[in-house]
């Protein structure tokens, strides 16, 4: 294996990206130098497009979020293929224990304390529920006594942070929902609009407001074109998986997709 130039990796993601470029360049010359696997921090699906791409076939990547499904993963990097099991990813699911009979938890204000905690967003996985009520989380199993001694109060609630172990993960529930929109072009702003009901000038405000991203990177230019797998986000509303696409006899676009709409406050 040959060490990497971050710079040469630079054109293929957008500007935005490099100071992920450079730091997941760095892990993988320190797998060159030090010829010792590197187990990552929580990595999205972006980060690990990159991470891949930088990779490439010199060396194995193996990866695991906690649950079969999971977004975002740590990824375990080595020279030589190993045979892991889900403890090697060092990954602990912590349950959260509040008064159900009286109040609700919502995914935004669990995230939102997570993130306001003073650690890094990297240092937790994904949040997950039933529909029931029951939420979920995973953590770097090092931080268990961080989240555990620290987190006891998540908007309105008092809540107890109570670590499980990976046989008592939840079934996510999946609130998607699949929905077909016509569109006349399949520019990103166009569908971004179609499906939210939006203008396109807002959309490009959002665009420019870092609102917006395709395939987990922000997207600088609503103009892109996005083909069948893309996804796309928009803060606020949601997210959408494209699905299928169809030309229209009208020479217009039918758009499948799934999607994951934010919830709203009563």
């Amino acid at each position: 294996m040959e060490k990497r130039q971050a710079s040469s990796f630079y054109p293929h993601f957008d500007t935005e990206e490099r100071p992920t470029i450079d730091y997941l360049v760095g892990l993988f010359n320190n797998l060159v130098f030090k010829k010792q696997s590197i187990l990552t921090d929580f990595l999205d699906p972006g980060q690990r497009e990159i991470l891949k791409t930088i990779v490439g076939n010199d060396a194995f990547i193996q990866e695991f979020g906690g649950y079969e499904g999971a977004e975002k993963k740590r990824v375990y990097l080595s020279e030589e293929w190993e045979n892991l099991s889900p403890q090697d990813y060092q990954i602990t699911p912590l349950e959260i224990n509040y008064p159900q009979k009286f109040l609700q938890l919502r995914h935004g204000a669990i995230l939102g304390t997570l993130a306001n905690s003073g650690i890094s967003l990297d240092t937790f996985g994904d949040i997950i529920t039933d529909g029931n009520g029951n939420w979920q989380f995973f953590v770097k199993a090092e931080l268990l006594d961080f989240f555990t001694e620290q987190i006891d109060r998540i908007g309105r609630a008092h809540v107890k942070i109570v670590p499980i172990s990976l046989k008592k993960v939840l079934e996510p529930e999946d609130n998607s929902v699949e929905v077909t929109a016509i569109v006349a072009s399949l520019r990103a702003d166009a569908i971004l609009a179609g499906v939210s009901k939006q203008s396109r000038g807002q959309i490009k405000q959002a665009v420019e407001a870092g609102l917006v991203k395709l395939n987990w990177h922000d997207l600088e230019n609503s103009n892109i074109m996005v083909k069948v797998k893309d996804v796309l986000s928009l803060r606020h509303f949601g997210r959408l998986q494209i699905i299928d696409i169809v030309t229209t006899r009208k020479g217009k676009y039918r758009v499948v997709f799934k999607l994951w709409q934010t919830q709203k406050h009563n």
